[in-house]
């Protein structure tokens, strides 16, 4: 036992990490990719109180990303301060930590920032005569000095992930990591419309955007399509306040992205708050497509908790469902008051009271008539509603069947048939023979007889493997006829939607669509496949941009099979041809001239076979 403890006999494992190690860590959970780093530093120079902020990108922000702001700036040991870990200057107590309305709190930005890339900083507070510039490479700093500089603060962030190959390996395209940062930027400007922005992409100008009101940023980020489509949304409750624009039912998209929260001005995800506002669309927009809307909550920062996730993204609240209820409510209130949902009044018209038929009181005898009416009988006595006389009621329902089968004046008689045969002409609309045994139900199936027993087509599916399959050879053919519009169509996107239609516009082109860039994130429409049905192409490239959105970074090979499956789904929802015979028939043998008769181009099954022996369980 002695032994066991003599020195040497255990060696230690534990050991703390060195400061360098920790930052890298640190850098891994809030700087995940070049947009993270922009959010950070445009965060920074909101609560510095800047009223004009510059973003400059290089290479997706890989090779560059730099931050300009005329906010108040800091002295030299503020500025070598902040890039310490756990520097800041908004917390000086644990109740702080509770009652925070600023972005950054936790004073790991900077710190993480420059843990894995090449930071420069010029800063100067507004009444001294120079200022400070810091040089860090990896967390050690090579060079502090006075220099002379504007007031304020010019951050230059370099060679991100510089010294972590595999986070930089790691990295999409540059397509992809722009989206992302225009993402940033965009909520850091909605959230604060009081300040300019500018941004620069490559040298480019992206973003311009002056001081103004709330309702012209959204417009000045989001397109001119957006403004004739803004209603005011206000409430102001002990709880909750709330102030913003939602959408109306035509500002509705197939795709996510242009749906906006922001608890005390910090921009949120949360699907529950969002169900609320989407309930309040039901019935104005259809199941599939999202709302529209930029929705500012204001609440005492005590019933929420900002501090539970690193992008603090994500919150807390203290009462979910008082805040669900408040939010559905305001939504509603908007629509109705602004004339586009149906407000319900239960007050009748002056006019309609003031009528003599409704004035006037009824005589003896209506009542005495009224009275003796089979319906009033059924309900008038207890129990009564849903019971049917065995003698009195099944006569009065032979009698209305009767009616309903005698033959109009002027035909002739139809000869006598039993029930079986009646209901099995109504049920197939054409007798085998002329229509080859083939029934249409509810106007998605098809049922057909075949040698072992039934076979039903799920329609719409069979049309999509149809589609598919001629689009795939025009494809592999090159040779995808186009229509040329008489009117070509304006589609306007917001701009990291612009990004992503831009880089597949030759695979559009190969099937069918005519598409040319018409200015900043507009585009013109020229010509279409040229059996998409009028009015179409906006929902099939909506459709597209949502896929592009979602694709995996490894999914650029499969893009040209999905574009033709979105195709296909729009292809396959003419149900004309359908209600005549001859078209199920066609239906019925292109789909088994396919290659894969069996699935739809998404995997789902096109048919199924019931058996004689199952028809036969079935009935006992």
């Amino acid at each position: 036992m002695l032994k066991f403890f003599e020195e040497g006999a255990v060696s230690d494992v534990i050991q703390l990490l060195s400061d360098h190690l920790a930052n890298q860590i640190a850098a891994g959970e809030v700087i995940q990719r070049p947009a993270s780093a922009v959010k950070e530093l445009l965060e920074n120079a909101v609560d510095a109180g800047a009223t004009d902020i510059q973003l400059v990108i290089k290479d997706a922000g890989k090779e560059l990303i730099q931050v300009i702001d005329n906010g108040k700036g800091m002295s030299p040991t503020d500025a070598r301060m902040s890039f310490e870990r756990h520097a800041t200057s908004k917390i000086r107590s644990i109740e702080d930590l509770f009652s925070i309305r600023t972005m950054g709190f936790r004073g790991e930005a900077l710190a993480s920032i420059a843990a894995v890339a090449q930071v420069e900083m010029k800063t100067k507070p507004e009444h001294a005569e120079l200022g400070s510039r810091i040089c860090i490479e990896g967390t050690e700093v090579k060079l502090q000095e006075p220099c002379a500089t504007a007031t304020g603060t010019n951050i230059l962030v370099k060679n991100l992930f510089f010294n972590v190959p595999a986070r930089r390996h790691f990295l999409k395209s540059n397509t992809t990591e722009l989206r992302h940062i225009i993402d940033e930027f965009t909520r850091v400007a909605l959230a604060n419309p009081g300040v300019g922005f500018r941004l620069r992409n490559n040298n480019t100008e992206q973003f311009h955007l002056e001081p103004g009101n709330m309702k012209t940023r959204i417009v000045g980020l989001l397109g001119n399509a957006y403004e004739k489509n803004l209603v005011p949304a206000e409430q102001q409750t002990d709880l909750l306040t709330i102030n913003g624009f939602i959408g109306k039912p035509e500002a509705a998209t197939r795709t996510r992205g242009m749906q906006f929260f922001f608890i005390n001005n910090r921009f949120i995800r949360n699907a529950y708050l969002h169900h609320a506002v989407a309930a309040a669309y039901e019935g104005l927009i259809e199941k599939e497509s999202f709302p529209f809307y930029v929705l500012f909550l204001e609440t005492d920062p005590g019933r929420v908790d900002v501090n539970v996730h690193p992008t603090k993204q994500e919150v807390k609240f203290d009462d979910e469902k008082m805040m669900y209820a408040y939010l559905n409510a305001a939504v509603k209130h908007s629509l109705a008051r602004y004339n586009i949902a149906p407000s319900l009044d239960f007050s009748l018209n002056r006019e309609i009271t003031q009528l003599e038929s409704v004035n006037r009181p009824q005589t003896d005898e209506q009542v005495t008539q009224t009275q003796r009416n089979y319906l009033f009988n059924a309900f008038a006595h207890k129990n009564q509603a849903h019971f049917i006389d065995r003698n009195d009621g099944l006569q009065r329902w032979k009698e209305l069947y009767a009616i309903a089968h005698q033959p109009a004046a002027g035909s002739p008689s139809a000869p006598e048939q039993s029930r079986g045969d009646n209901l099995l002409d109504q049920a197939f609309e054409h007798k085998p023979g002329n229509g080859a045994g083939i029934l249409l139900v509810q106007g998605s199936l098809l049922v057909t007889t075949v040698k072992s027993g039934l076979m039903v087509i799920h329609i719409r599916r069979a049309q999509e493997r149809i589609w598919y399959e001629r689009l795939l050879q025009e494809w592999n053919n090159g040779q995808t006829p186009s229509q040329q519009l008489l009117f070509p169509v304006t589609y306007e996107l917001p701009p990291h939607d612009a990004l992503l239609l831009s880089g597949v516009l030759q695979d559009l082109s190969r099937i069918g669509f005519d598409i040319a860039p018409f200015g900043a994130n507009t585009f013109v429409v020229q010509g279409v496949p040229a059996a998409l049905p009028s009015g179409e192409e906006k929902n099939v490239l909506d459709e597209v941009i949502d896929q592009l959105r979602h694709e995996a970074p490894d999914a650029v090979a499969q893009r040209p099979d999905r574009l033709l499956m979105q195709l296909a789904k729009r292809l396959s929802r003419n149900k004309h041809a359908l209600q005549q015979p001859e078209g199920q028939q066609a239906l019925i043998d292109e789909l088994f001239a396919c290659t894969q008769p069996e699935y739809a181009p998404d995997g789902k099954r096109i048919f199924s076979m019931l058996r004689k022996e199952a028809l036969d369980d079935l009935l006992g």
